[in-house]
């Protein structure tokens, strides 16, 4: 008997796939458990357009993160810390300094931890930050660190 699954069954098949299985185990298991329906041209319908419904929501996602890339590659994010001789940082400029700079400074929230910096900023200057925005679309945002007077 075809089905569609309905939800991932270990060993059997994933959310969405259309599987050849034993009638008994369709009728007996999967149909009484919710976890599949029988893969009749409506169900199959239903599955076509939820996939494609998914296909447009990720295009639309990935369109709004290359906006926000073009925007946030325009920007600059200075910050202000106390440094002591040959510009040398008393602690250190964080990821969650940087979000929170750009948030005050420009209105654009972004999670610390899309900011892929290595190692925090322990000297004043410019410094680029990568920033991942969609697992396609990665920015770079420019941070400025200054003197604290």
């Amino acid at each position: 008997m075809k089905v569609v699954f309905l939800k991932d069954v270990k060993g059997k098949g994933k959310k969405g796939e259309i599987k050849n299985v034993a009638d008994g185990y369709a009728h007996n298991f999967l149909l009484k458990n919710n976890l599949a329906v029988e893969a009749n041209q409506a169900a199959i319908s239903q599955l076509d357009g939820q996939k494609k419904k998914a296909a447009k929501d990720a295009a639309a996602e990935l369109a709004a993160a290359q906006d926000l890339k073009a925007k946030i590659e325009e920007l600059t994010v200075i910050l202000k810390a106390k440094s002591g001789e040959g510009g040398r940082l008393f602690g250190a400029v964080t990821t969650k300094q940087i979000a929170d700079g750009l948030n005050k400074q420009h209105g654009i929230k972004i999670d610390k931890r899309k900011m892929e910096l290595a190692d925090a900023i322990r000297a004043l200057g410019f410094t680029n930050v990568p920033v991942k925005l969609h697992h396609e679309v990665t920015a770079t945002l420019k941070v400025h660190v200054t003197e604290e007077a």
